[in-house]
């Protein structure tokens, strides 16, 4: 089944991109470089962001669903012919992997920077990319398709646990692993529903779920003129909710034969379509070096740029190249690897609530203050890259989309080197206002597990407690005092002296002792005096000297008698601080600090006293309601689905009892301040 067809070499004048956010911008980077113009289109919300402001033509795309703005073709298609755009670029998401796109930019005479519709058919659809993939002698897991009642009916045959995914889906979405006969019908039926609303397709299967498997991909690149190479592999194993939060290139424990043997049925998978332009062929390895087909990418993949840094080829100017007709600028002999790059996703989100999504204000925004490398393998010192959306503090990230808020990359000679990078890296990323998962995922950096490479894409899921007490057991042995000194002076800065504060005073006469909580662990110290920037204070008996000098941002350097420290200090209520010392954040709360937060009403508060008062615990959409006024439930019964950044959150009862009251309808938008469903014990 090939597809490849020759074509009459085109220069592309100017670029129309079919997508929003850190892609965006990232397509935008080369284009420029290439002397390319760029268009963007957007929705109402993003008519502010970075990606806009910084392409040189914008179209919006009016509307409030997704149907109407990113996933509306003919829309694209207009915005291309109103700004003579004769390329589009889909980026990754949204319509990337839409045929239909591809075929319209044809018939429009536009330049389509993708594969062939029908190579997108091929392995766009789970079902028939596991058929072609057989029939080019690459494994897969076995597995059934069908509708919600054959596979009721059928799944035994395969055994469990099972995984359910849906056909059409990509990116994590519409897939759920089954472990008991009893959870098969409500997770087909989510599944089905999920896939519809993602992907316009509710068709699903199943397949044999392999426990602790390895999730390793190969990128690769195909002209029309039928050459086809790879860029190695990526280990992708680190996955929470199917969703990858940390890649690297290459994977630290693929054997050379293996890694042989991976990438070239990737390549002859390819070959077998005719497929050319960038795509991204997956496999699961299991325990005992097995690797089976899962499926393939039929575009740029989020976690590109880790290639990117160990092979030194910018794959969207080849993307480019290739939709322009031209060869492949490269051949299999001419890609070197080179060093280790490992890929950090930030997302918005509360890894200590089941990674529940946390969109909102972003009221500080900081990224690490080391310039963003080109792209290069050469170079013997770390370098480190940020793909993200140009986010400042004052910005809002949205419920309606995913919660990554930017890819951190780091590169190195070793994988250990970028390794430490990495966690130097994350230890210089502050955003405050909304969760972050950048202190989860320093802690899996720094855990055993992750240095030996003894993961899986369950090890999330099976030792998120361990992580989360890890990074608390590292925390423990930082020096409290530190805290406690950076709290004080920052709760004086600014200030006048303290009252009976002199240094003629007696040692032992005037102290005023001042209470704070670290992480909610109680400890104090004693103000002696305070003249300008300096302090004195006694700290369990020791007297010390201190000054805090203010660098930028939150940046601040503490001087302990003659120690002097670097740390971060953000105060995000009066008397109330985060404090980033050692690679690590702490809560500091002076405690005589008396504050009102007119402000913050959360989820928790709102329902305080009455557990069957159950408030929303994110902004979002209300997708189901599994329950009317007047059902019996029991505590962990499903009472409705709540949908945040392209996720369905679960909404449970906290107790058995009976439902009085649904307080919202289908459809409905909702955020932390609405009552949802009121039960009765």
């Amino acid at each position: 089944m090939k597809h490849t067809t020759t074509q009459e070499q085109k220069a592309i004048k100017k670029i129309l991109i079919a997508n929003r956010g850190e892609i965006a911008l990232r397509i935008q980077r080369t284009a420029h470089k290439m002397n390319i113009a760029t268009v963007a289109v957007y929705a109402t919300g993003d008519s502010m962001a970075a990606f806009v402001n910084k392409a040189g033509e914008s179209v919006l795309l009016e509307g409030s669903e997704l149907a109407d703005t990113y996933l509306n073709i003919d829309k694209i298609i207009a915005a291309a012919r109103q700004t003579q755009a004769d390329a589009i670029h889909p980026g990754y998401g949204f319509l990337s992997e839409n045929p239909e796109l591809a075929e319209a930019c044809e018939r429009e005479g536009i330049l389509f920077i993708g594969p062939d519709p029908n190579a997108m058919r091929a392995m766009g659809h789970k079902i028939a990319a596991r058929q072609t993939a057989l029939q080019a002698g690459v494994p897969v897991v076995p597995g059934i398709t069908g509708s919600v009642d054959e596979l009721l009916s059928e799944y035994q045959t395969i055994g469990l646990p099972l995984l359910i995914k849906a056909a059409a889906g990509g990116g994590g979405k519409g897939m759920r692993v089954v472990y008991h006969d009893r959870d098969i019908k409500s997770a087909l039926e989510a599944t089905a529903r999920e896939a519809k609303s993602y992907f316009g397709n509710d068709t699903v299967y199943l397949e044999k779920y392999v426990e602790k498997p390895r999730h390793i991909e190969v990128q690769i690149l195909g002209d029309r003129q039928g050459n086809v190479l790879h860029l190695y592999e990526r280990e992708c194993s680190l996955q929470r909710r199917h969703q990858k939060i940390i890649e690297e290139a290459p994977c630290p424990t693929l054997s050379e034969p293996l890694r042989e043997s991976i990438c070239s049925a990737a390549l002859k998978l390819a070959k077998s379509i005719g497929y050319y332009n960038a795509g991204t062929i997956e496999f699961l390895v299991d325990e005992n070096d097995h690797f089976y087909f899962l499926e393939m990418n039929t575009r740029i993949q989020v976690e590109h740029p880790v290639t990117e840094l160990i092979t030194g080829v910018d794959i969207v100017a080849q993307q480019i190249g290739v939709a322009e007709g031209k060869p492949l600028s490269l051949t299999q002999t001419d890609i070197r690897r080179s060093g280790h790059a490992i890929e950090c996703r930030i997302y918005a989100e509360d890894p200590l609530q089941n990674f529940l999504p946390s969109p909102g204000l972003i009221k500080y925004y900081e990224e690490p203050p080391l310039p963003a490398a080109e792209i290069s393998a050469s170079s013997s010192h770390p370098l480190v890259r940020i793909d993200g959306m140009k986010l400042k503090s004052g910005d809002t990230v949205s419920d309606d989309f995913d919660p990554m808020i930017s890819k951190l990359i780091v590169w190195a000679p070793s994988r250990e080197e970028a390794r430490l990078a990495m966690i130097a890296a994350l230890s210089q990323y502050h955003i405050k206002g909304i969760h972050t998962n950048i202190a989860f995922l320093a802690g899996l950096l720094k855990h055993k597990d992750f240095i030996e490479n003894n993961i899986s894409t369950k090890y999330i899921d099976h030792h998120r407690a361990r992580i989360s007490e890890f990074i608390r057991s590292k925390k423990k042995n930082i020096n409290s005092h530190i805290l406690l000194a950076a709290g004080l002076a920052k709760s004086l800065e600014n200030k006048p002296p303290e009252k009976g504060s002199l240094w003629q005073a007696g040692y032992w006469r005037q102290l005023k002792k001042i209470d704070f909580t670290i992480d909610e662990q109680e400890d104090s110290l004693q103000l002696i005096a305070t003249v300008g920037n300096l302090i004195e204070y006694s700290f369990h008996g020791h007297r010390y000297s201190l000054r805090l000098q203010y660098k930028t941002g939150i940046r601040y350097t503490l001087s302990v008698n003659e120690a002097v420290y670097d740390l971060f200090i953000y105060e995000y209520l009066p008397g109330h601080y985060e404090i980033g010392y050692s690679e690590a954040t702490f809560t500091v709360i002076r405690k005589d600090i008396s504050y009102v937060n007119t402000l913050v009403f959360t989820a928790e508060s709102a329902s305080s006293g009455d557990p069957g008062n159950i408030v929303s615990p994110m902004p979002g959409k209300i997708i189901k309601i599994n329950v009317k006024a007047g059902d019996m439930v029991k505590k962990g019964d499903s009472l409705l689905i709540v949908e945040a950044m392209k996720m369905e959150n679960n909404i449970t009862s906290p107790v058995d009892g009976r439902v009085e009251e649904i307080c919202v309808t289908e459809g409905s938008k909702v955020d932390t301040s609405t009552r949802l469903v009121q039960v009765e014990k």
